[in-house]
């Protein structure tokens, strides 16, 4: 994975976890809810994205 797109990665999930914080702040579990789903997806979508560059690259 080249460094800009693990960096995005690395920024757009710690947005997401840093909203968890805030949604626990505000005291609304919907939205806790919400940005807890989103970030295990997103997370695990960067782990398919390397997993697939790096099988295509063949290393």
């Amino acid at each position: 994975m080249n460094k800009g797109l693990a960096l995005f990665f690395a920024v757009v999930g710690t947005v997401l976890l840093a909203c968890i914080s805030l949604a626990l702040s505000l005291g609304n579990v919907w939205l806790v809810l919400l940005f807890t789903i989103l970030s295990v997806g997103f997370i695990g979508f960067g782990f398919v994205v390397k997993a697939k560059m790096r099988k295509r690259n063949g290393g």
